[in-house]
């Protein structure tokens, strides 16, 4: 039996031990990360890696799409978004356009920027205990 990659056995650890919202996060991340790929790609001139990094790309706004919640308001606003996003990361691979692509990463980097910052909201002992002295 081959053992693990070291690397490869602690970024599964990571992603089976993370929170919902961390999982959320590292989704935005890896978004960001496929979309420079598929930029570097387009600078290059190769096509495969674009059109990889893309689709990678793609099959993640689709996962952040498939796990919004439809009874929480935001949701609502959030799923034309990332259809938006989606749509466009089409474009951007039939027309080879970086600038489109720009804009995607843009999107996606205030998604991850906002979302760090619920994660420490959330992680804030005092807000716990505020809010329930609060409905008291």
């Amino acid at each position: 039996m081959a053992m693990k990659n070291p690397y490869q056995k602690y970024q599964d650890n990571s992603v089976n031990t993370a929170t919902a919202g961390e999982l959320t996060l590292m989704l935005y991340n890896g978004c960001i990360k496929f979309i420079k790929l598929a930029k570097k790609g387009i600078e290059d001139k190769n096509i495969e890696v674009k059109n990889t990094n893309i689709q990678k790309a793609q099959k993640i706004v689709q996962e952040l799409m498939v796990t919004l919640n439809p009874e929480v308001a935001i949701s609502q606003q959030l799923m034309p978004l990332y259809d938006y996003m989606n749509r466009r990361l089409m474009e951007a691979n039939v027309q080879n356009d970086s600038s489109i692509l720009d804009e995607v990463e843009g999107l996606a980097t205030e998604f991850r920027d906002t979302w760090k910052q619920v994660i420490q909201l959330n992680k804030k002992p005092t807000a716990a205990g505020a809010d329930s002295s609060v409905s008291g």
